[in-house]
């Protein structure tokens, strides 16, 4: 049998996984109504247990499809071949997960948990946001532009929510549940009464982090609302700032990002940031009835002591001719706004950090039309962070700027 044949059966089934029965036919179109986006959910739509023929087949042969298939699908809609070969059952999905590298070492996306890991370090990865005002509803795009048809590759999605106080941005996997009880949640951010300062939170807690429980449990969704295997807290990763600026004389808007999950080190020679190899709970865990509902705990992240990683946003310089303040955003860049920003690693002269590191744009934010802005992230950002960066410049904030 040829590769093709293989990888043409493979998309066969993958059609056909939901005819098992007529209750996991409901399930799958359940599923795939809910999950259409860029990245293929760390699910398999169908009972494990139920191998069928393909987990006959002999490792080293298996190896070696999964591989060729791997290494031929560079991108969307291709690297679709990807998530099929681990869909077709648990063998293949375990072989395929080790093949599959992390985007700090490819520069690709496969899985959910590649949005939560760190970007690549040579180029960055390309994303635009759509923004929707009717809902409030902004969704991550993978690209370079949206494209004329429906095919643009959905990453990751978040609604506006605004309180007496404050704002959130609950932030998904889909762009029709926003539920925090839900499995496609992710993380959320939050602005204080001014909308000068953001807290990025996380569903789950930095990998080094050691989780610290504080006063008594309580409750945040009813036994009913809540599967015991979705993550009940949220965990405190980043704060974005905005310095005052109520007479305006500064300029554009002035940012500082403290992304405490993420060491400083991680810039350095030899340097690692954090890099999750999956979700707390697997998407295919079935919930068990015997356990006890999930509660919401009042936690704390504590990490082990070190410096943490500071963004602070590229000062433009003022154009003459123009009349405006102007950055190069090397085309990405198509229309002046005030929220058009480019961030990099805010470094101390004692670090003896190189100049070339220093001049990094670590993240690039800036609009292209009307409700279309584009979004370039690389290491040590995850898509998720990056997102979440991003959502804070589109609350209001007058007195910055």
């Amino acid at each position: 049998m040829s590769f093709k044949s293989i990888v043409r059966e493979l998309k066969e089934m993958k059609n056909g996984i939901g005819s098992i029965s007529r209750r996991g036919e409901v399930e799958g179109r359940h599923w795939r109504n809910r999950t259409r986006s860029h990245i293929a959910p760390d699910v398999v739509p169908f009972d494990p247990n139920q191998q069928g023929q393909w987990a006959n087949i002999p490792p080293e042969l298996l190896l070696d499809i999964v591989h060729r298939v791997e290494e031929s699908e560079t991108s969307f809609p291709a690297r679709t071949a990807v998530v099929y070969c681990a869909s077709v059952c648990k063998s293949w999905r375990e072989v395929t997960k080790e093949i599959v590298r992390t985007p700090e070492e490819c520069g690709r996306l496969t899985f959910p948990i590649s949005l939560k890991q760190p970007g690549p370090r040579e180029s960055p990865i390309h994303c635009f946001i759509k923004r929707d005002r009717a809902n409030s509803v902004f969704r991550l795009y993978f690209g370079l532009t949206p494209s004329e048809d429906v095919s643009d590759k959905l990453l990751l999605a978040a609604k506006r929510i605004r309180r007496a106080t404050s704002t959130d941005f609950v932030i998904s996997l889909v762009s029709d549940d926003f539920s925090r009880a839900s499995s496609t949640y992710v993380g959320k951010l939050r602005s204080n009464f001014l909308g000068t300062k953001f807290t990025i939170y996380d569903s789950q807690p930095p990998s080094d982090a050691v989780i610290q429980h504080r006063g008594r449990l309580s409750r945040r969704f009813s036994a009913k609302q809540v599967s015991p295997t979705v993550s009940a807290c949220n965990y405190s990763i980043a704060t974005v700032s905005y310095e005052l600026n109520v007479l305006r004389t500064r300029g554009p808007r002035r940012m500082h990002c403290a992304m405490h999950s993420i060491p400083f080190s991680s810039i350095q020679e030899g340097g690692s940031a954090p890099t999750p190899t999956s979700f707390p709970q697997s998407f295919d865990e079935r919930p068990s009835k015997a356990k006890e509902p999930a509660v919401n705990i009042s936690s704390s992240v504590s990490v082990p002591s070190r410096e943490p990683l500071v963004l602070k946003n590229k000062a433009p310089r003022w154009h003459e001719q123009l009349q405006c303040w102007c950055l190069n955003f090397k085309g990405r860049v198509a229309v002046a706004s005030v929220k058009n920003f480019q961030l990099a690693a805010a470094v101390d002269p004692s670090h003896n950090i190189p100049a070339a590191v220093q001049e990094t744009t670590i993240l690039q934010f800036g609009k292209i039309g009307k409700d279309i802005f584009t979004m370039d992230y690389c290491y040590p950002l995850s898509a998720f962070q990056a997102f979440a960066i991003c959502l804070s410049s589109f609350d209001t904030k007058p007195a910055c700027e």
